[in-house]
């Protein structure tokens, strides 16, 4: 995963020129980049077990799977004390 996230960033970097709005359209993504980036959603997918097959699945899939990693951890978290007022 960390070779296709390095990936994405060198076809990036490839364009250097282009904002992000440039390289992200999707009229004119760079082909390199969209490679790129389906190699990185494939090792993400094989990574956390997402059989889905669209990007809005995958995204509500993570966002789950971090939900389900993380609400203990939220719930858990000790209080924060409560300042007093300075007169």
């Amino acid at each position: 995963m960390e070779s296709a996230a390095q990936a994405v960033l060198d076809a990036r970097a490839a364009h250097p020129d282009a904002s992000l709005a440039d390289l992200y359209d999707p009229l004119t993504m760079p082909a390199n980049l969209v490679k790129a980036h389906a190699a990185l959603d494939k090792a993400v997918d094989a990574a956390y077990g997402f059989k889905g097959t669209s990007d809005s699945q995958r995204v509500a899939f993570l966002f789950d799977l971090y939900q389900t990693y993380t609400h203990r951890l939220i719930a858990d978290a000790p209080a924060k004390p409560k300042r007093s007022k300075k007169s």
